[in-house]
Order: structure tokens, then sequence, then C-alpha cells
């Protein structure tokens, strides 16, 4: 009993976040705290929620890639836990650090694991903010199209490099909670406007015809519930991160009951239009409550942008030894750079939807799925490692028995049919989009005059 609470001390009581919980403050800190400061579970439910909305996908895909999701997120929370309760232990100080995934591995597992967690992390989350970047030029073309995508792309590139302001997840805390709102505006705009347009005519709901379509929509999904790959940072900003396994699964739960009505109403009344159209706003007609929806998506993406580039500042800083630096203009400076190669990239491959599914199936597979579930098995390979683990896996999944059997086939599912299969049907379609519109593309699967006189969407009559 005595050992449990000396656990739960270095656990929860040493953590430098906690630090300010308790005390007095007048009424500038405290708005600023609201403001600017985030630390508490709310601040991570909003996170990983309002991260999560992403491309349309199959219901029984959705829940299967959730629980997957949600399972992997718990073993990194969990990892993350360990090594920074050992560091704790050892009297390390993390309060000018953020730590990083790669540095758990590194911790837990040595520098092998580190190089790979790091290519794999930073590749990802690089075409990660490369995605937002392009999604921010489709979003607006739909309002205001006097400009090309491609010229869009350079406006909210310029815009997108005022995150280098953003010193850490701390300081998400209100635009996590406005990109939750965002999102919940749009997902449920989407549902009512797709109901109340009614189903084009002669509409077919086919589905995918071809194994490639079938496995690209599988990888974008798994894509989708690949936003924990900033697990460790958010967990980092949390006063108390133990508390992060709870947060993430109601997020998951939450975004849920987003997307699921959404796909299946816009589905229903566009039907196999959608395997054309990488954006779901450009089937439905020009209104306010559009218009509203598009900019709050916006919003949300220059947010996500923040989300999926923030760990890269980290790791940039890290490398050219400023990362401790607390000179905020000195650390925006510095982050420059790594604004760069994203903002190009997004400029060459301006491929919404394909894009995501490459990713999804070459980087988040194993980013997401694969390595952190091999990292858990080898971490508490023995049997001293798991008898002192901070924490045990719970009951309900058969402890270590059941943990190991989890992560098999976590590692098996997401190799052969995420990595295999959906890199496969990824890499066709890319390919295929490459050899249609080009690289450099002006504006990816903008409609012509002709286009749009001909295939306007119409409701049926009924």
């Amino acid at each position: 009993m005595a050992s449990e609470k000396e656990v739960e001390t270095v656990i929860v009581g040493n953590y430098e976040e906690m630090e300010s919980e308790g005390k007095p403050r007048d009424a500038k800190s405290r708005l600023l705290s609201f403001l600017w400061h985030g630390g508490s579970v709310y601040d991570a439910w909003f996170s990983c929620a309002s991260n999560q909305l992403g491309m349309l996908s199959g219901t029984l895909f959705q829940l299967f890639y959730g629980l997957l999701g949600g399972w992997t997120a718990y073993l990194i929370s969990t990892l993350y836990v360990e090594y920074r309760t050992r560091k704790e232990r050892e009297k390390f100080n993390f309060r000018n650090h953020v730590i990083q995934w790669f540095e758990v591995l590194d911790g837990l597992l040595g520098k092998h694991w580190r190089n790979v967690g790091l290519a794999f992390n930073c590749t990802f989350l690089l075409f990660g903010s490369v995605i937002q970047l392009i999604a921010c030029a489709s979003n607006i073309y739909y309002i205001n199209d006097n400009l090309d995508k491609r010229t869009w792309t350079y406006i909210f590139g310029a815009c997108c490099a005022t995150t280098v302001f953003i010193p850490s997840f701390h300081n998400y805390r209100i635009w996590s909670f406005l990109g939750l709102l965002m999102t919940t505006y749009t997902a449920w705009y989407l549902t009512v406007a797709s109901l109340l347009h009614g189903q084009v005519e002669g509409v077919k709901h086919s589905g995918p015809t071809k194994l490639v379509l079938y496995f690209t929509g599988a990888t974008n999904i798994l894509y989708t519930f690949g936003g924990h790959a900033v697990t460790v940072e958010i967990m980092h900003a949390m006063w108390k991160p133990q508390k992060f396994k709870a947060i993430y699964l109601l997020a998951t739960l939450y975004v849920m009951t987003l997307t699921l009505p959404s796909a299946a109403a816009v589905y229903w009344a566009f039907g196999d239009m959608l395997l054309n159209h990488s954006n779901a706003f450009s089937l439905l007609p020009r209104s306010p409550f559009r218009d509203m929806a598009v900019i709050l998506m916006l919003i949300h993406q220059f947010i996500t942008f923040g989300f999926a580039s923030t760990p890269l500042y980290l790791v940039w800083e890290k490398a050219i030894g400023i990362h401790e630096c607390r000179s905020l203009c000195k650390r925006a400076l510095a982050r420059l750079p790594v604004v760069i190669p994203i903002w190009f990239l997004a400029i060459v491959f301006p491929f919404f939807g394909p894009i995501n599914s490459t990713v999804g199936s070459l980087l988040v597979s194993f980013t997401v799925y694969i390595i952190p579930a091999l990292a858990h098995m080898f971490t508490f390979k023995s049997p001293a490692a798991r008898r002192n683990a901070v924490e045990q896996p719970p009951r309900s999944v058969g402890r270590w028995v059941g943990a190991y059997t989890m992560n098999v086939f976590v590692v098996v599912w997401v190799l052969v049919v995420g990595f295999g299969f959906g890199g496969w049907a990824s890499m066709v379609n890319f390919i295929h989009q490459i050899d249609t519109f080009g690289f450099f593309t002006k504006c990816y699967q903008c409609p012509t005059p002709t286009s749009i006189n001909s295939t306007a969407p119409s409701p049926r009559a009924h």
C-alpha cells in the first residue's frame, strides 16, 4: 500500500505544470489563463475533439478505426506516463522543456527507436500541415472563386505562418474550444443542408466499384482517426496527464456524433458524386449558412495547422538549441524555416482527398498504430518491467495477455490492410491525380464553366 502511494505521488505530485494550481490570481492573470494557458482535462478534450473531424467515411470503418485509435492513444499515454515518471524520479526538470514522442521512445527503448519514431512522426506532421493548408485554399474557393486555389494557397500559407508565435499546446485553450464549436456547426450544417436539399436526380449509391476506391476510402478513415500523433505534446500540457485516456475516449465518441450523421446525410443526397468531389461543400448550393460553415472551417483548419506544425516547431527548436529560450520573438523567428517546405509541398501536391489517403496509409499506419503497439510490447517484454509498470493494463482488456493480443492484432491488421492494400490503392490514386492534373496545378478539381451549367446538382422531385 505504501508503494502504491509513492507511485501516485511521483505520477501526480511532481509535475511542474501543477505549481500554479490553488494560488490566488488577479483579474489579469485569470483572463490570460482563460484565453491562453490551457492545461485542464477540458482543454485536452477540446484539443482532441476539434482536431479529429476529417473525411466523410463509412460507418463501420469509423467505428473500427475509432476503436483502434482509442487503443493506441491509450498505449502512447501509458508510455508517456512511464517515461515521465522515471525521469521525475531522477529529478529531471521539465519546466522549460516539452516532452515529445521521439524522446519517450529514446528514454524507454533507445536511439534506434527514437530515430524511427522521429522520422515517421515529423514526416506525418509535415504532410498533416500540408493537408490543412490545401484544405484552406479548397474551402475559400467556394466563397470567392475570383482567385484560383493555388493563389489562395499562397495567401493562407502566409496566414498559417503566424502559428510560429504560439509557444506550445498550453496556449491553445481558446482556439481548441472555438475549433470544437466550428466543427460541430459544420458537421450539422452538412447533415441538415443535405437532408433539405434532397437527393440529386438519378442519384446512385453503388459505393466503391474497384478495390482501389475501397482501400483509398478505408485509409482516409485511418487518417481521420490518426489525430493522436500529437498525444504526447497535449498530455505534457495537462496538469494531470494520467487523465488523458478517458478524455481521448470521450473526444472520439463526440466526434462520431458529428461524422456519422453528416457522412450518412451527404452520401444519401449525392451518392457516387462524392467519388469525384473531394470537398463536400462543392456539392451544396451557395447560401449564407454554407458560407458560414466554410468560414468556420477555414478558422478551424488554421487551428489544426497549428496543432500539426507546433510539434515540428518544437523539434526544430531542439535541433538548433533554442528550445528553452524565453524570448517568444526569437523562437518565432527561428521557427519560420519550418513553414517554407509545408507551403511548397501544398503548392506542388494540391490533391486534397488523395493526399489524405496516401498520408494515412504510408505514415499514419506506422506513426499512430504500428510503432506505439510495438513500443508497448518491447517496453514491457520482461516480467520485471511488467511488474514495475507505473500503469497496469485494465482488467477489462485482460491485463497483460489481453494487451499483447490487442497489440499484435493492431500491428498485423494495419500492416496488411492499412499499409499494404491501403498503400497500394493510395499510390495508384495519387499517381493518377499527378497524371491527370500535373504538379503545381493551378486549380485542382475546379469546375469549368461548361461543367457548372451541365452538371449542377438539383433536388429530385418527390
